[in-house]
């Protein structure tokens, strides 16, 4: 019965990868056009449109923390590392703080690795509290607005709340300093407290020239209907399952194991990059977290992301069409995927491949040195400015005071 089930499974991907070939050889434009605003906006230029002041802060907050462990610039968490280095040289930057628009404070609170070269986030709260003392103590900016006109790349986990296991994170909350600022970060789901309205959620970073090295013709046929390859299961954090990933990593394996149409396993291949180039379809579930470097890696290699994930707020929402390039599929819906991806018209296969193979699209994932039009430094820059002019009302009065110094874990209160 189980061989007859995959002669079925595997006749079925025949005959959708034959009509997608056949409706492909009769065309002869291979990229679209984004439609409407997301593609104006996507091409934005920020330049002119906001000023920014990055302060100088003693290097212990950043560089000397990068000596220490070069690895931070490969992790997905390195945005922090590469925003400061590209706001340095950027023409938005500004060295007179009176006519900045924004304020900027470079703390690498990413940077503190285990032998596995996973971070910890245990030591980020006080580090970040003891620049901002530092940044208020020294210059009269913070103090106008209490943070309001600042921002800070927070690329956790669980962005500001500093932890990376969700229940921690939700007890601990987004740091209470950081409250009245602009938080740009990878962590975004709707209707989560370490989510603050204003946030801009930006993609992970995934090495632009590693990449590069691994694209493949592009006319190589996308043999693979389903691609996954990560876990499924995490016993030593939850050895009793369920909780890593809501179950939906373990209904994945569990419903498509031995599915032919699925090409899923833990083991990561020195081929991984062009198998995805190989795909139709690339699984981008969450984790611990609702996000991975999955995502930008499907984007970059023109499979369509299959997005598993309830209340994802994806990056840069606003200016890319996820909804025109991607799958959302329900988490509660993952036992069914087979089904749901099988049913989708072959036109409408076709007509997100094109979208993904517009340059732009993969431009604005991707965090790259030199830096580009269009790349995600300048998407950053642009949903600042759409944030402008400021209201008036976060300045303070004289002598108001609105975010508590005291509040938080008691840990977090220890010098840094």
């Amino acid at each position: 019965m189980r061989n007859w089930r995959w002669g079925l499974a595997a006749l079925l991907f025949s005959a959708i990868f034959l009509r997608i070939h056949a409706v492909e050889h009769h065309r002869t434009q291979h990229t679209e056009r984004i439609s409407g605003s997301a593609g104006d906006v996507l091409d934005d230029d920020p330049v002119g449109r906001l000023k920014v002041f990055v302060y100088e802060l003693p290097s212990k907050y950043n560089k000397k923390i990068l000596q220490k462990d070069p690895r931070c610039l490969s992790h997905m968490f390195a945005a922090e590392i590469y925003m400061h280095r590209f706001l340095l040289s950027s023409p938005v930057r500004t060295l007179n703080p009176e006519e900045a628009d924004w304020f900027y404070t470079p703390v690498y609170t990413t940077c503190d690795l285990t032998p596995n070269g996973l971070p910890l986030p245990f030591k980020s709260p006080r580090m970040m509290r003891s620049a901002i003392q530092l940044i208020s103590s020294n210059w009269p900016y913070w103090n106008r607005t209490e943070g309001a006109d600042h921002f800070f790349i927070t690329p956790h986990d669980f962005g500001a709340c500093f932890h990376y296991q969700e229940e921690k994170a939700i007890e601990r909350g987004i740091l209470t300093l950081l409250q009245r600022a602009t938080l740009v970060q990878t962590f975004g789901q709707k209707n989560h407290v370490c989510l603050k309205e204003g946030s801009i959620t930006v993609p992970p970073y995934a090495p632009p020239q590693k990449m590069q090295s691994h694209l493949i013709p592009p006319k190589t046929p996308r043999s693979i209907f389903v691609y996954f390859r990560g876990l499924f299961y995490d016993v030593g954090n939850d050895p009793e399952g369920g909780y890593y990933a809501r179950g939906a990593r373990a209904a994945v394996w569990e419903n498509f194991k031995d599915n032919p149409l699925f090409d899923i396993s833990t083991e990561h291949p020195t081929t991984y990059y062009e198998d995805m180039q190989r795909a139709i379809f690339c699984l981008c579930p969450l984790g611990w977290a609702p996000w991975s470097p999955r995502l930008v890696e499907a984007v970059i290699f023109g499979c369509i992301p299959v997005i598993i994930a309830d209340d994802i707020v994806l990056p840069f929402a606003d200016a890319i069409p996820w909804e025109e390039i991607g799958v959302y599929v329900p988490e509660k819906d993952v036992p069914n995927l087979d089904t749901l991806l099988t049913s989708i018209p072959s036109e409408v296969i076709l007509k997100k491949q094109r979208l993904l193979a517009n340059p732009s699209m993969k431009q604005a994932m991707l965090f790259p040195q030199p830096a580009q039009p269009g790349d995600a430094f300048h998407q950053i820059l642009n949903g600042l400015a759409r944030k402008l002019p400021h209201d008036r009302s976060i300045f303070l009065k004289p002598g108001e005071k609105i975010l508590n110094w005291t509040a938080g874990p008691v840990g977090d209160l220890k010098p840094w």
